[in-house]
């Protein structure tokens, strides 16, 4: 799988603090939830799955 440059890293940064921005406060669990499950399909392992969210939960 090729890495994403930094300017697309910087790109899906602010488009997820945009859409965080426009979901009712209440509703950003479930909007990130469900970003993740489909972030998840369309990796299509739940493995590598799982450490990336270890790597997510580090360090918080």
């Amino acid at each position: 799988m090729k890495a994403l440059s930094i300017p697309d890293l910087e790109r899906i940064y602010d488009l997820l603090a945009e859409a965080i921005d426009a979901v009712p406060e209440g509703e950003v669990p479930r909007f990130l939830t469900k970003l993740a499950l489909l972030a998840a399909n369309e990796i299509g392992d739940a493995e590598r799955f799982a450490g990336l969210l270890d790597s997510a939960r580090r360090d918080l």
